[in-house]
């Protein structure tokens, strides 16, 4: 049995409320769920956490070394901003999934650049939240080869 991280950047406890033409209906719970029955299907443990703050995500990631197996990582608005995160994950040595639930590159040209996607192992993005399950189940597929 592993333990993965499941983390969310800003605005993503907003979820299912914030404009729901871009990122759907479904609320960050509806995710949580759907993560935790991947991971429980698989008999896999799942830390899921979402924060407003760089500094808690950064903390995650650190807690994350030598404990999880892997991590999936929606950064948000940091994904374009936070070199801090890069470099925590630059510190992490096991398989990093960055997801977005928007297509960024079909959005504002802002939106295009993530330093996250210098690290990620793998970016998925524009699968609504669908993604998310879609990662871990990689993760969790890489963990048992």
């Amino acid at each position: 049995m592993s333990l993965f991280f499941v983390l969310n950047g800003p605005n993503l406890n907003l979820l299912g409320q914030r404009q729901p033409e871009i990122y759907g209906r479904e609320t960050l719970a509806d995710v949580d769920a759907a993560c935790r029955a991947v991971a429980t299907a698989s008999g896999h443990e799942l830390f899921f956490a979402q924060s407003n703050r760089e500094y808690e995500l950064i903390d995650w990631i650190h807690e994350a070394r030598g404990n999880a197996a892997g991590i999936v990582i929606n950064p948000g608005a940091f994904s374009h901003t936070s070199i801090a995160i890069l470099d925590a994950l630059n510190a992490y040595e096991a398989l990093v999934i960055e997801v977005h639930i928007s297509n960024i590159h079909k959005r504002e040209v802002f939106r295009h650049h993530s330093y996250v996607s210098t690290r990620a192992d793998g970016v998925i993005a524009g699968l609504g939240i669908e993604g998310y399950s879609a990662a871990l189940r990689h993760l969790i597929a890489r963990q048992t080869r």
